[in-house]
């Protein structure tokens, strides 16, 4: 059977459907999942309008692709990339407290909900720039 899957996956229309179908849902699991970690709701807060949020959230979408864009020609097995998407996201999902830790001065969480936006555009710039370095690391 995944045989067959590898044979279709070599149809570069399909391939490009399959990854593209993968990302997609891998964002939105992985997004979920951030929405966990947070002490606010991403999704509430953006819909208020809260600009902080929508930049920390934006960061973390462009940085969750940014692994996949390093990781869809460095693997021809679809299996093989899924496994290094998550061991990317997890890395920046470190990253995020590793934000956290290092500016014991203030909550970043609670910042973000009170759309400080300084807060959100250092967070959506720490999730790109270290998604290029997580992506250069695998690729």
């Amino acid at each position: 059977m995944l045989e067959k899957l590898d044979d279709w996956l070599e149809n570069p229309f399909i391939s490009t459907a399959a990854y593209f179908s993968v990302t997609v849902l891998l964002l939105v699991v992985f997004l979920a999942i951030f929405e966990l970690v947070t002490r606010y709701k991403d999704w509430q807060e953006v819909k208020r309008g809260n600009v902080a949020v929508a930049m920390a959230i934006g960061g973390k979408i462009f940085g969750i692709c940014n692994i996949f864009h390093y990781i869809i020609p460095k693997f021809e097995s679809l299996y093989d990339a899924i496994i290094w998407a998550f061991y990317g996201y997890v890395l920046l999902l470190v990253a995020y407290y590793i934000f956290e830790f290092l500016t014991p001065v203030f909550k970043v969480d609670e910042e973000l909900s009170k759309d400080n936006r300084a807060v959100g555009l250092l967070s959506m710039f720490i999730s790109i720039s270290l998604s290029y370095v997580i992506g250069a690391s695998i690729s």
